[in-house]
């Protein structure tokens, strides 16, 4: 293992925390790891000491971890050198990034400190994204266009239960969580889908949104200072990927026919040629790759565009919207988990005319932009805070840790799912390392 570096001495009662990441934290690239910071940050305001392992390659836009005193390791998959490093940490709490990192390494972690806590972070239910993802797929195999969605919505929304259930996807994840001691889920739809569908317990899961330091207006751009429609999101996240295209084939050009001269533009990490090659100055479709900064370019634009029809979890576009002021147009799956019952910042619509329709109102109109503007410091005040979120994770933490013997007993389902799935991934991660080893 390379790359281990130690900025500080531990002290005897110094909480260790070991984070697994599945990727190295690029908090401008994607919502997930911005969270992951929001995690990070929190836990070392506590003066805990932690460490970042992941067997992933650097990214380009990666986070200075060293910086903020956090030891970096790398580690590798299918490899017993994480069996030393981890009997040598002996931390205290082990929190998962993504339940695939949880099936690589949980095993591991239970055998060499089966008294640390084992934390699942999800970032998104990933097989409700990919259930829905399928839902569409198959609906516009059967429809032929997917410029209208409410239907297709309502659809979903029965059936993704079953749309889930058809895959081993669900079966895997939903076995990670039960595997784990607690569970943090940035959706509140989704934990109640949990509960009601897959009979998790309340005390495997705990709702940890995207946390905001300061949710205060400030003084941002007015609606006569700001110019253009603006798209944003990682290119390797699916949901992102399809939503510049339907804006490309449907609901630009009908924009285009209310506005001439309306000028789109859309960012994006690790935009690939197929993404650049949409790019058409003449039509106001402009690809601009990634941005420095997500939150300047955000607050010089009047209205945000999400047209997600798939995807999970809280989206950090419409995150980042609300906190520069920024009104947005996005449909029923783009709102999900957003807003509670609180009025939605922009206007929702779940087709290509309807969305392009909202999206010249809200543009034109002055008042209504004003009104969806104040609506969104509503709402990153009420369901945002970081300090109401990070004060509420680490009770919820502490009390883990003082009942975890019971909690464990309690949760026969996880104890059985542990004894028979990491056998199962023991057996095949020393198989791969033998065939490794030979090679």
């Amino acid at each position: 293992m390379a790359n281990d570096q130690s900025p500080h001495p531990v002290s005897a009662a110094q909480t260790k925390l070991l984070i697994i990441g599945y990727v190295w934290p690029e908090p401008r690239s994607s919502a997930a790891s911005g969270h992951v910071m929001q995690l990070i940050q929190c836990f070392l305001e506590q003066g805990w000491d932690i460490t970042f392992a992941s067997p992933a390659t650097e990214g380009e836009h990666r986070a200075d971890l060293a910086g903020l005193g956090i030891r970096e390791t790398h580690i590798e998959l299918n490899n017993s050198s994480f069996d030393v490093f981890i009997g040598k940490l002996q931390p205290d709490i082990v929190l998962f990034d993504q339940f695939m990192i949880e099936e690589q390494f949980g095993w591991r972690v239970e055998k060499h400190c089966p008294q640390a806590l084992r934390i699942l972070e999800t970032s998104d239910l990933q097989s409700l994204r990919h259930g829905r993802h399928q839902q569409l797929k198959d609906y516009l195999n059967n429809q032929g266009q997917g410029d209208e969605l409410d239907a297709f919505f309502a659809q979903s929304e029965t059936g993704i239960f079953e749309a889930m259930a058809d895959g081993d996807l669900a079966q895997r994840e939903i076995a990670a969580l039960y595997r784990c001691d607690l569970n943090l889920m940035t959706s509140d739809v989704e934990i109640r889908l949990l509960k009601e569908r897959f009979g998790l317990p309340d005390q495997l899961l705990h709702w940890c949104p995207l946390m905001l330091a300061d949710v205060h207006p400030g003084n941002p751009r007015s609606f006569t200072e700001r110019a253009n429609f603006l798209s944003i999101g990682n290119f390797r996240h699916a949901p992102n990927w399809d939503a510049v295209l339907w804006l490309k084939s449907a609901i630009w050009p009908l924009i285009r026919q209310q506005l001439p001269g309306a000028q789109l533009h859309i960012y994006g990490a690790y935009t690939p040629p197929k993404a650049t090659a949409l790019h058409n100055a003449s039509q106001g479709f402009h690809i601009k790759n990634w941005a420095e900064d997500a939150l300047q370019v955000m607050a010089a634009a009047r209205v945000c565009l999400a047209p997600l029809r798939f995807g999970a979890g809280i989206k950090g576009k419409i995150v980042d919207a609300m906190t520069c002021g920024t009104p947005n147009v996005t449909t029923n799956i783009g709102a999900e988990a957003m807003n509670g019952d609180l009025p939605w910042p922009g206007l929702i619509a779940n087709s290509a005319q309807g969305i392009a329709d909202a999206a010249v109102r809200l543009y034109q109109d002055e008042a209504l932009w004003n009104q969806a503007q104040a609506n969104g410091w509503q709402v990153l005040a009420a369901r945002y805070r970081y300090r109401q979120h990070c004060a509420s994770l680490i009770e919820r933490i502490a009390d883990c840790r003082q009942h975890l013997t019971q909690r464990r007993t309690a949760n026969f389902i996880g104890s059985m799912l542990r004894h028979h799935q990491h056998k199962s991934t023991q057996y095949m991660a020393q198989w791969i390392e033998a065939k490794n080893r030979l090679a």
